[in-house]
């Protein structure tokens, strides 16, 4: 990484191309503020076409207007092009019933709204990318939580300098730079910026971590952060050739379904992996092949059944079973079996198929669910009178469009956005019509033309 010093400031250049437009996400708070004015400075050389961006979260009442009214003031006395979009982001928040969607925490709400806009900024193609203020004392606050929660490899790398989307990237060239550091640039610019009253609330994990547990823990080590913010950079790298060398393992070892008579094998009975030749890798290569194979079946185990599985492969006997969220391992007598599974098959499973337009009582879910047509648009590619609509748990490769992004994006990965976890996760529901999926519980698909789909609770409660 290549940094450079403008004012005592330091980011990192080497995310920035000449001639990217960027837009600079700006809270109003010191560190989006010490970006902007970093890159502004150095725009010119660097050959950067700057924008502002501002999210107003609909949160604080008359606290986030004066952030955004900052913002835009900010951006006009600099000369840059103005973005904003109001969210409101408790309501989006809160668990509907009738809709099937699920709650979230107003954190997890403000981060998913704030990335759906920014992947729709790129998308319009005002911009090609856009920077995020993250500090190394937000590396440090993340890999300490990740480390709380029992994260491996992949979580204590914490935070990415680079996240790319089908529409564009994500760039976080702050994460070098202490907090110490940017208000010390700020002070020697006398430039103001504004205060987030929330972040002095101990209700928040992450503001207990940043006020309580972190300057406890600095009594030890005054160089904490400096050192967590290592380990991430470490942890990234690392697990960047693990990935690729578990792949290259993996490709010689794990193999499609079980195996047939005459030769062959049956590739849609799951996976396979030869148990002996698992036992002859180092125990690092064999936790990462394991979970490879789960995450190609839609499962993700943690440690406990990782070491479940690994122990089934190299000490069980042909017919025992080790039955996780999610997946299912079986010993034979050469091979570990993995099938899709577990938690999910639970008692009651089932698809409901039906005509469009139509309708279905799910007691599983507790939803009833009505596909029609709507107004007078038909629906391109699609004849709404023989369409045939399927409700049913998601299956690993299932994939939906969500509302305000871009291309699809797989129903594992906003699962694991949402933190739906367990049983829940292994029978969440989807509603398919000739291939497509229309509806998901929880979260907003852009809409079908032509199609109308409705949710309403079994209990005849809401709309």
């Amino acid at each position: 990484m290549r940094l450079i010093f403008k004012a005592d400031l330091r980011f990192d250049t080497t995310l920035l191309t000449p001639g990217l437009r960027l837009a600079v996400g700006l809270s109003g708070g010191a560190d989006s503020v010490a970006l902007l004015r970093a890159l502004v400075e150095r725009s010119a050389e660097l050959g950067l076409v700057l924008h502002v961006a501002h999210l107003h979260h609909g949160l604080r009442g008359e606290e986030a207007d004066a952030d955004r009214d900052f913002c835009r003031e900010l951006a006009e006395r600099l000369g840059l092009p103005f973005h904003e979009r109001r969210v409101d982001t408790a309501a989006e928040a809160r668990p509907d019933r009738a809709a099937g969607k699920a709650g979230e925490t107003v954190e997890e709400a403000a981060r998913r709204l704030r990335y759906a806009w920014f992947r729709e900024l790129m998308e319009s193609g005002a911009v090609e990318a856009v920077a995020t203020a993250h500090t190394q004392d937000d590396q440090a606050e993340t890999v300490l939580a990740k480390f709380l929660r029992g994260a491996w490899t992949e979580g204590l790398s914490g935070i990415h300098p680079v996240v790319r989307f089908p529409e564009g990237r994500i760039l976080r060239p702050l994460l070098g730079t202490s907090r110490s550091e940017i208000e010390a640039y700020l002070g020697g610019l006398g430039q103001a910026w504004r205060e987030d009253s929330t972040n002095r609330h101990l209700s928040f994990t992450r503001n207990r971590i940043r006020h309580e547990l972190l300057p406890l823990l600095e009594g030890w080590n005054p160089k904490l952060r400096e050192h967590l913010a290592q380990m991430a950079e470490l942890s990234r790298e690392e697990e960047a050739w693990w990935e690729g060398e578990a792949a290259r393992v993996a490709a010689q070892v794990v193999l499609p379904g079980k195996p047939v008579r005459g030769g062959g094998r049956a590739a849609d009975e799951g996976l396979a992996i030869e148990a002996g030749r698992l036992g002859e890798l180092p125990v690092p290569l064999q936790r990462r092949v394991l979970r490879l194979a789960a995450r190609r079946l839609g499962a993700k185990p943690d440690f406990e059944g990782t070491e479940a599985l690994r122990n089934l492969a190299l000490n069980g006997r042909a017919g025992q079973k080790c039955e996780l969220a999610g997946v299912v391992g079986e010993r034979t007598h050469r091979e570990l079996r993995l099938t899709a599974g577990g938690e999910r098959k639970a008692e009651g499973a089932g698809e409901f198929t039906f005509k469009v337009p139509g309708e279905v009582e799910a007691a599983k879910w507790g939803i009833r669910v009505r596909v029609g047509r709507a107004g007078r648009e038909k629906p391109e590619g699609l004849t709404i009178q023989s369409a045939r609509a399927s409700l049913r748990a998601w299956k690993p490769g299932d994939r939906v469009r969500l509302r305000y992004s871009g291309g699809p994006r797989k129903v594992k990965e906003v699962l694991e956005r949402m933190h739906v976890t367990g049983t829940a996760r292994a029978n969440w529901p989807v509603l398919e019509v000739d291939g497509r999926i229309l509806w998901m519980q929880g979260v907003q698909l852009e809409p079908e033309p032509g199609i109308e789909v409705s949710v309403s609770p079994l209990d005849g409660s809401g709309g």
